[in-house]
């Protein structure tokens, strides 16, 4: 009462905006990440990220003059369990906002519940694409800002001929390599030199899958692996590529879930010269990404890296501070249309744009594994528009996705109709 009383006294004066009143104190922010499990490997870092992003907007005086929460909650690498603390965060625990996700899987599942219940997802992971929801923001990459670079770069730079596909057995690495498969038929490879291989999460005997890896070269063929292999799992693959002697000038993989995290746990010696997709790493030389850094190693240790998440969380998160002093409102509705139109500085020395697809534009950067477990950055474009839906998919390429105008992100641009997005997850 005694908020909402300073705030109509505050519009009165017109010192803030009158849909300030409509914030309550404090403005609570969700955090949805994996703190155990398979993917904790991976998401713990994000949940850090964004305690560290809430406590510096609190030093900056916070937000519509509240002082930010994180609510943190952990599933624990279960899928079901990812819909039930949404719902949770949302119900309970009355949350403006959250920040989550890495597996598609678990958005899949969380997608329904922030729909429902008309909650807001920014969720930083590289992604499958063949989305676009008015509730969620994707700031990680599309298939078009990553995957379908990095075949490029093995087709045009590397002369790959034979591509094998691993991937974690989940909707994006599988949604990926259909993608994927399209196009580098497209591209004139044939059928029978495109190897696809699916494992469990945590799948850890990686010798019978790197024999057939290795065998598609036995032709002397020139072959490259695309990795969708997600969380710990990858640990055993790579060191079953060393226990091979499978190295990068015979056999280079390009990854686009490890990044400088998932390596700082594994001897990279046996690494170097493997590549990674992302559109940030630490290694990029701004002054942005160097206090980015500064800060992160000061609170955390200087043992503890930055990776591409991280980066997407950090655009994310002051991109929906921006929405929300815009809009002067915690309010779903008005914030996501503020949100369309964001721009704030990357940490690679461009700028982010929020499309109206909820999508962002993004450079694509391929980065080389060094010994110190860093990139060294090979390749770096400049801003790609993340495109919700995939050109190279027949039934997906009439598709548009535009939350400003059309207010549909399911548009048929051939019957000029809106088609309902329901998830069939």
């Amino acid at each position: 009462m005694k908020k909402t009383i300073v705030a109509a006294a505050l519009v009165a004066a017109g010192a803030v905006p009158a849909a300030a009143q409509d914030a309550e104190c404090p403005i609570k922010v969700g955090v949805l990440h994996s703190l155990s499990g398979t993917m904790a490997i991976s998401e713990t870092t994000l949940k850090d990220t964004i305690l560290m992003l809430v406590d510096e907007q609190n030093e900056k005086g916070g937000l519509l003059g509240c002082q930010l929460e994180a609510v943190v909650v952990d599933p624990a690498s279960d899928w079901p369990r990812f819909a039930e603390l949404a719902r949770q965060l949302l119900t309970v625990d009355n949350v403006d906002v959250i920040f989550g996700n890495w597996t598609s899987v678990s958005r899949k599942s969380v997608l329904p519940v922030i729909e429902e219940l008309n909650g807001l997802l920014f969720y930083p992971v590289q992604y499958e694409g063949e989305e676009s929801s008015k509730n969620v923001f994707y700031t990680g990459a599309a298939p078009n800002q990553q995957a379908i670079p990095a075949v490029d770069y093995f087709l045009e730079e590397l002369g790959i001929e034979k591509f094998a596909l691993l991937g974690t057995d989940y909707v994006y690495p599988r949604t990926t390599n259909n993608i994927l498969e399209a196009y580098l038929k497209e591209k004139g490879i044939p059928e029978e030199n495109i190897f696809v291989n699916y494992t469990p999460f945590g799948h850890s005997d990686w010798s019978t899958i790197v024999t057939q890896v290795t065998d598609l070269a036995s032709d002397g063929s020139s072959v490259g692996v695309i990795s969708t292999i997600n969380g710990d799992a990858n640990i055993g693959f790579y060191k079953e590529l060393a226990a091979q002697g499978v190295s990068a000038d015979d056999i280079p993989v390009v990854a686009f879930s490890v990044g400088e995290e998932e390596l700082s746990g594994l001897d990279t010696s046996n690494l170097v010269g493997h590549l990674a997709a992302w559109n940030y790493f630490q290694s990029a030389d701004t002054p942005a990404n160097e206090e980015f850094i500064a800060k992160w190693k000061e609170r955390m240790g200087e043992d503890r890296v930055t990776n591409d998440p991280m980066e997407a969380h950090y655009i994310g998160f002051n991109m929906w501070v921006n929405a929300v002093e815009a809009a002067g409102t915690t309010d779903v509705d008005a914030v996501e249309q503020a949100m369309i139109g964001q721009e704030f500085p990357n940490l690679t020395g461009g700028t982010a744009v929020m499309l109206p697809n909820h999508h962002l534009a993004k450079p694509v950067l391929i980065g080389e594994i060094t010994a110190d477990g860093q990139f060294d950055i090979i390749s770096q474009t400049k801003e790609v528009d993340g495109d919700a839906w995939t050109d190279f998919l027949p039934e997906s390429a009439v598709l548009e996705s535009d939350w400003k105008d059309l207010k549909c992100g399911m548009y048929n641009t051939q019957t000029n109709t809106c088609v309902q997005i329901k998830s069939n997850y």
